[in-house]
């Protein structure tokens, strides 16, 4: 055999070895971490965890626990061992803001290299202070300045040297105040305005209560400049977003007043029209049609073409539609909705050839477009590379292998930030073979937050969509009478099969439900309800869910469209927008859905469910079939799928 495959042989037997070892010591490293955490654990006793890869993690919980009392020179002895390694950042952050409430300077300057964090850029500001050579620190603490928003508390010391240099003037803190105004922060306009000379100040405090309740006539004392034409514009956009009307009016009262130009005008007619149409109330269209051309962006003409589908005003829809730039106009979103009202408008021609451009996208819109056409879905799948040598240099990333081992012990947010630092120098392909580790390891999610790098990471499906826990989907699924693509497309979206999923509203599990809606779930099955981490139990949460989807499927009158609507919305927003417009067809009304992240999720799990279906059973009931939940499984009405590659668009799912 020649020496490389040899070689290549001897480092893969080596390193699955020596993974097998760090594996089969996976209980004791992660009661070394519990111990770590409670403070049990001293880096003396720790140090025989010397040759194990998650010992510079370990190390750094340690020292987090005792960081109010550690010295530096122990602290800054690791840094200096671990440099820019995750586990190092992770130390450092805490030590930084530890030397911070210390007031500990000169060790600040030692340990910082840097920060997003703002609170950590002012105390370095202030531990900069004391080196008399630092040319920059002018410039740092002035760019700083310029925020128009609160900054901590850390930025009050280096802001007043920086008055007491004369480098904060009177320019500087009324550019803030613009700033400010513009984030509608009055407070920090007022707190400014203390130390501007007094009529400066009356100004400013002037232009603060503007702010708060604009009024049609303008103060006297208010100099004709752009600065107090941009403090009507900022006051009245701020007011449109609550009370559209009171804006409306005033702006037009001002407009000719106060010199506001086309512009400003549009800025306020926009923020008044959005928040009109968005909220669907009364006056949507003309709202729309008083603002002008020049302020439209991309979400106004969504907003207008989704005001007249929502009205059934098929023409004014298209109008819309035909109003907007190339790029979007472009979006098989769009050229499926202009189809669409072609089509019902009675251009048959012009329509099939959108459909045609629409279908060639493997998305929600794109499938929805092969339907209108009878034809099958575009979806070319790839797989990650075979290679063994590629395989073998993935395998023995020592940040990979971290991540994965602090995965494995229950340390998903370090793990997480591991991974980030590995994942980042690797190509493509050798990225895609991380998430395949990852998956065979149970880390699901990185089949989402890896995937979304290279714009063919689209294709490859294996990866993206995971399926799991597929016995119990496919049971609860006949249980209910549910089609089990869709109950794991649905999973897909709620969680990425990570079955110790939260999120920040406390919904938890696979399918992601809230404690209250377990517990009242299982109190009508007349299952046994032990509590809220219940959920976190995968068969649990799959039964509790799946009986739960059947609730909302069996309220909405059998309509899967509305069912994932409630699922993500609750039933009681649903039921109003379905009273507002209730003849819609239903991929009308999903587009006309008032919350964004409800329509995205409606679009995400159906066609989530058709790439399951695929994965399934090889081909998938059609899209228009799914929305209505009219699923008999005739082979003749399912889609076929196929790969056209040279005109197919890699963008999609």
């Amino acid at each position: 055999m020649p020496l490389r495959p040899l070689f290549l042989l001897f480092m893969l037997i080596a390193a699955t070895a020596a993974q097998a070892d760090v594996a089969d010591r996976r209980a004791e490293i992660k009661a070394a971490f519990d111990a770590a955490e409670r403070g049990q654990l001293s880096l003396d006793q720790a140090a025989v965890y010397r040759d194990h890869p998650l010992y510079p993690w370990l190390r750094a919980s340690i020292l987090r626990h005792d960081i109010d009392t550690v010295g530096p020179a122990q602290v800054q002895a690791v840094l200096d061992k671990d440099g820019d390694q995750p586990a190092a950042r992770w130390l450092r952050e805490a030590w930084l803001a530890t030397l911070n409430k210390r007031k500990d300077w000169s060790d600040f300057r030692v340990a910082y290299r840097g920060s997003d964090d703002k609170a950590l850029r002012c105390a370095d500001l202030t531990a900069r202070l004391v080196d008399k050579t630092d040319d920059r620190w002018i410039a740092d603490a002035q760019a700083l300045w310029l925020t128009g928003t609160s900054l901590p508390t850390t930025c009050d010391a280096p802001f007043a040297k920086l008055s007491a240099l004369g480098k904060l003037d009177d320019g500087l803190r009324w550019q803030r105040i613009e700033l400010a105004a513009t984030a509608g922060q009055t407070g920090l306009i007022r707190a400014i305005a203390k130390n501007l000379p007094a009529n400066d100040a009356a100004l400013a405090l002037s232009y603060a209560g503007y702010l708060d309740a604009p009024v049609e006539t303008l103060p006297a004392s208010w100099p004709n400049t752009v600065r107090s034409r941009n403090i009507v514009t900022a006051a009245l956009a701020r007011l449109a977003k609550r009370d559209p009307d009171r804006a409306t009016a005033l702006v037009g009262k001002l407009a000719a007043s106060a010199g506001l130009d086309e512009s400003q005008r549009g800025r306020v007619l926009y923020e008044a029209a959005l928040w009109t149409v968005a909220s669907y109330l009364p006056g949507s269209a003309d709202r729309l049609n008083a603002v002008p051309a020049s302020a439209y962006d991309e979400k106004l003409h969504e907003w207008q073409v989704r005001e007249a589908m929502s009205r059934g005003d098929d023409a004014a829809a298209l109008a819309g539609i035909e109003k907007m730039g190339d790029a979007q106009r472009n979006d098989p979103r769009w050229q499926y909705f202009e189809a669409r009202l072609r089509e019902r408008l009675g251009q048959s021609a012009a329509a099939r050839l959108l459909y045609q451009k629409a279908a060639s996208s493997p998305s929600f819109h794109g499938w929805l477009a092969a339907d209108r056409l009878k034809q099958p879905y575009i979806l070319c799948a790839a797989e990650p590379p075979a290679d063994a040598a590629l395989k073998q240099r993935v395998a023995v990333n020592p940040g990979l292998q971290r991540a994965l081992e602090l995965f494995a012990i229950d340390r998903p947010n370090l793990a997480a930030r591991e991974w980030g630092s590995a994942i980042k120098p690797m190509t493509d392909d050798e990225r895609r073979i991380a998430v395949q580790r990852a998956i065979a390891e149970g880390w699901y999610d990185r089949a989402v937050f890896a995937m979304n790098v290279s714009p063919d990471d689209a294709r490859y499906y294996s990866l993206r969509f995971p399926l799991h826990h597929d016995a119990d989907i496919r049971a609860q699924s006949q249980v209910n009478g549910l089609d089990p693509a869709w109950v794991a497309g649905q999973t897909r979206a709620e969680s990425a099969f990570m079955p110790r999923a939260r999120s920040g509203a406390d919904a938890r599990g696979l399918m992601q439900l809230l404690p209250g809606t377990g517990a009242l779930t299982a109190q009508r099955l007349g299952l046994p309800w032990t509590g809220g981490d219940s959920l976190y139990d995968p068969t649990t949460n799959i039964t509790l869910g799946t009986a739960y989807m059947r609730q909302m499927l069996d309220r909405f009158s059998g309509f899967p469209y509305l069912a994932i609507a409630a699922y993500n919305a609750g039933p009681i927003p649903v039921q109003r927008w379905m009273e507002a417009r209730p003849k819609l067809d239903p991929d009308f009304f999903v587009e006309a859905m008032p919350f964004k992240e409800t329509r995205e999720y409606v679009a995400r799990v159906l066609a989530f469910s058709v790439v399951y279906d695929w994965r399934l059973n090889g081909n998938a009931a059609s899209l228009n079939d799914r929305l209505i939940g009219r699923l008999d499984n005739d082979p003749r009405q399912r889609r076929a799928f196929a790969c056209n590659l040279p005109t197919t668009t890699t963008t999609g799912l």
